[in-house]
């Protein structure tokens, strides 16, 4: 790798890990989010690394919608027991068994929105949640600080203009009363460099990443595997394809690309000709023009 791509790693490295020890060092109760895809996987392994020899000083938490590709939580599973980290599961079917969201019907069903409320109810005990979102993924993103103070009235503090000003590297980790934080650790970070980061470091990723063949069919024009949790209609055709994925979620909305790419140095070629975003294969993100933004203010990002 060349020496400049090298050294444009190594300072976003370097960058994150000084985030994650500061998380240790200023909030009471840090959790780090844990969905099983690469940019988690990826900030798991800053932590490891920033803390190490020492363990990984906080827990994750995986809020598990109950549609996942089984890959994920195979892969969830051990990389959680390789780290020798505390995971923490925070179940949508439970929040639907005890009457705190009501599950969606219908062809394009899905639980995906279903687990803000999910993953706000531990914040209660948690004074800090740790998501891991990179450049292309946020609109705004000029306006993304590092850390995010949050309280109950997550639509008014969910807007930047209303977050505390961050000072060159320093931060502000006092928390009122009713208050938490939203640390953002690759912020800075871009999906490619994502991608170069992981071949450079021989980071171990879910197979749903690589080019595999799979039961898939059409719908909105998106590649959608076919799963026990999605309703097909008699329309839709169901053929094996040649595929993989860019991002994983709930497989009711996780949408493939198909692609030949077997190798990190294929998916890096890949992602460097493509025009279209990561997440323009997610379905919740479709549901109307301003999707993401809806999601941060009812306190998901």
């Amino acid at each position: 790798m060349e020496s400049y791509k090298l050294s444009h790693l190594r300072e976003l490295e370097s960058e994150s890990m000084f985030v994650l020890r500061e998380v240790a060092a200023q909030f009471e109760n840090p959790v780090l989010l844990f969905s099983g895809g690469k940019d988690s996987i990826v900030v798991a392994h800053l932590a490891r690394k920033a803390f190490w020899p020492a363990k990984i000083p906080f827990p994750m938490m995986h809020v598990d919608t109950g549609h996942n590709f089984p890959e994920t939580i195979e892969f969830r599973d051990r990389y959680m027991e390789k780290l020798g980290a505390n995971l923490i599961v925070a179940s949508v079917q439970d929040s639907i068994d005890q009457g705190k969201v009501v599950e969606e019907t219908g062809f394009n069903a899905s639980r995906n929105g279903l687990q803000t409320v999910t993953l706000l109810r531990p914040l209660k005990r948690a004074s800090l949640i740790a998501p891991s979102v990179v450049q292309d993924v946020m609109r705004k993103r000029h306006a993304r600080k590092s850390v995010s103070s949050r309280t109950e009235m997550i639509s008014d503090n969910g807007i930047p203009k209303n977050q505390r000003p961050e000072l060159w590297n320093i931060f502000n980790g006092k928390k009122h009363m009713g208050e938490h934080f939203r640390v953002f650790p690759i912020s800075n970070w871009t999906e490619m460099d994502i991608w170069q980061y992981i071949l450079l470091e021989g980071i171990e990723l879910p197979s749903l990443y690589f080019s595999h063949k799979r039961e898939c069919f059409m719908r909105d024009g998106m590649i959608l595997g076919k799963t026990d949790f999605i309703q097909t209609r008699d329309t839709e055709e169901v053929k094996e394809m040649q595929i993989r994925f860019r991002t994983i979620g709930d497989a009711t909305c996780t949408g493939a690309v198909l692609s030949s790419a077997s190798t990190l140095e294929d998916i890096i070629a890949e992602v460097a000709s493509t025009r279209v975003t990561e997440r323009g294969g997610r379905a919740d993100d479709k549901r109307s023009e301003a999707a993401m933004e809806d999601r941060k203010k009812q306190g998901y990002f």
